[in-house]
């Protein structure tokens, strides 16, 4: 049995050494939590840009980089602000495409005449007042009458009469009200205008039609499935068929999936082709979950650069390069000098590595219009510098910060993207952020803050198949609501869907396309 005599008493030493590591990890708690408190109230109440204003946050050597004892002093004349004079013509050429109506307003025989001699008035000159004019929505019912012809002679002489029938293009979907300009405009409302189909047909019933959401819901997925998705498996083919590609994920709630529960998660997938692509490609893919599995599936057969935000979810693809995400990297350390007191942000070295990410964007924006090859060179001469600078800033931070702070955490990502983060300086062709694929993935959650949920699985697969045929179709200067009306006239009438020459003459890229369906 041990001998509490042979216990001693802890020195004063001791205790001072144990207060003082006591009051320093107390001291780190109470900064994160300051620091989290920061951030919550810059999220609630601050701005939501992640702009930098250019005097706020610097790199190390602003004042020697930035000096010229031989600027002169400005005057006052010089400080003031320059108004933009707006260019000759610039009304008239944003009105150039519209169609023109033209009202003339003339005196009639009575008023012609001189108010002092009573003598004729002839036209001098004339005013022009230009306005746009808005034409509102209208329905009307298209009556398609198909005329069958028999001949009268083999009526009373032949053993048989024959039967012609007038030709008559085949519907969108047979046995429906929905003609292709409605199915058009229900998808164009829903899938580009974020426009719910329980507020559509509140929209309809305002213009005098009972038109239920649940059979609009009915005509999206028959259209979806019956003439679309051969459109969507031609799209698939062509972003496999690319050596760059974006990708990105987001939630999406489905009401009565078989063996789930109503808020258990779903995923729509995004895939993008990359920049200068031809053709350009937006894909969306509905999956019950967030594995791995599911991007594996999708880009079975691609080969090339993968660019994502780092989810662990894409590291298991073969054949790959993946290529990280600098606008991710940057909100890191922007939302850690946001938490910073205001007072203190310059100094911090939070601030130093949003300096020296901003720094790398601003080679990009120098750079942007620049060939591959230029700016793969630009690249090589101006960013490889400062990914250096940052390696070694980045190292040396790692020691002296929090870990679980927004800064250790910022510099953890970095660090643990850094291969990925540095991929870029491979190809002239490459982006520095993924920003291309989270752009296209916005419209998806602004009509998911609308529509809240999908009922069924087919209704996640058409809504995916929808999202894919308009953003493709905007993403080649297209207008959506005209290339589908052009697409339900025309898919009906082809005698095999899976022509892979019939379906690439009807794709968003197509030289064929109606010049109704294109943006001027």
């Amino acid at each position: 049995m041990e001998n509490r005599a042979d216990i001693s008493p802890p020195t004063s030493e001791e205790v001072i050494r144990q207060l003082t590591e006591q009051v320093a990890a107390l001291k780190l708690q109470v900064a994160w939590y300051e620091e989290q408190f920061r951030r919550a109230q810059q999220k609630r109440f601050g701005a939501s840009s992640e702009q930098t204003h250019p005097d706020q946050l610097t790199l190390f050597n602003e004042a020697e980089a930035e000096a010229d004892p031989k600027a002169p002093e400005p005057t006052v004349e010089t400080v003031t602000v320059q108004r933009r004079k707006k260019a000759k013509g610039e009304r008239e050429a944003k009105l150039a495409n519209l169609p023109v109506e033209t009202i003339h307003y003339t005196l009639d025989e009575t008023e012609g005449v001189c108010p002092d001699c009573a003598g004729p008035l002839h036209a001098m000159s004339t005013e022009v007042r230009r306005e746009l004019k808005i034409i509102p929505a209208q329905v009307s019912v298209a009556l398609h009458v198909r005329h069958v012809y028999s001949c009268r002679c083999c009526e009373q002489t032949g053993m048989r009469t024959p039967v012609v029938t007038a030709p008559m293009p085949a519907p969108a979907l047979p046995g429906s009200l929905a003609s292709p300009s409605m199915l058009a405009h229900v998808i164009h409302q829903k899938y580009v205008n974020s426009l719910p189909l329980y507020r559509q047909e509140e929209q309809f019933r305002q213009w005098g039609i009972d038109l239920s959401r649940q059979t609009m819901a009915n005509w999206l997925i028959a259209a979806s499935e019956r003439w679309l998705v051969p459109l969507y498996d031609l799209f698939h083919t062509k972003l496999l068929a690319q050596d760059h590609v974006h990708a990105d994920e987001t939630t999406l709630q489905v009401l009565r999936e078989p063996g789930r529960s109503a808020q258990a998660k779903s995923y729509l997938w995004l895939y993008r082709t990359g920049r200068g692509a031809a053709p350009d490609v937006v894909l969306y893919d509905y999956r019950t979950g967030r594995g791995s599995e599911h991007p594996e599936a999708f880009l079975t057969g691609f080969t090339g650069y993968l660019q994502t935000d780092g989810y662990s979810g894409y590291a298991r693809l073969k054949g790959v390069t993946q290529l990280g995400c600098w606008a991710h990297a940057r909100r890191k350390f922007h939302e850690a000098v946001q938490a910073t007191p205001p007072a203190q942000r310059a100094q911090t070295a939070a601030a130093e590595g949003l300096a020296l990410c901003n720094a790398l964007f601003e080679v990009e924006r120098r750079w942007k219009e620049a060939t591959a090859e230029e700016r793969h060179a630009a690249r090589l001469e101006e960013s490889q510098p400062i990914l250096d600078r940052m390696a070694a800033w980045l190292e040396g931070q790692r020691a002296r910060v929090l870990p679980k702070g927004l800064l250790g955490t910022a510099i953890t990502y970095c660090t643990n993207q850094w291969p990925k983060l540095t991929a870029f300086l491979q190809d002239g062709r490459l982006e520095i952020d993924n920003n291309r694929s989270e752009r296209a993935i916005k419209p998806t959650v602004i009509g998911r803050k609308n529509f809240l949920f999908s009922n069924t699985p087919r209704g996640a697969r058409a809504s995916a198949v929808l999202y894919s045929i308009v953003e493709t179709a905007k993403a080649n200067r297209l207008k959506p609501e005209a290339y589908l009306q052009y697409l339900f006239e025309q898919l009906p009438q082809l005698p095999n869907l899976q022509d892979a020459t019939a379906l690439e003459k009807l794709a968003p890229w197509s030289p064929a396309l109606p010049i109704t369906c294109r943006l001027f």
